[in-house]
């Protein structure tokens, strides 16, 4: 998923969305990434098709 970077200082908030969604990520065995890639915002999740508890610790 990508979106338009916007202008000026960043939006204020309760600053855990990306670190909570990385962290969920990592709680599956997965990955999330964020950057600004040409411009626009990406996000990019991988998930395993399974849960392997044992690969979280």
């Amino acid at each position: 998923m990508d979106n338009p970077v916007r202008p000026g200082p960043a939006a204020t908030g309760s600053g855990h969305g990306l670190i909570g969604m990385r962290e969920r990520a990592a709680l599956l065995g997965g990955t999330l990434t964020a950057a600004a890639v040409d411009g626009r915002w990406r996000l990019r999740a991988e998930l395993p098709l399974r849960h392997d508890p044992a690969a979280s610790r």
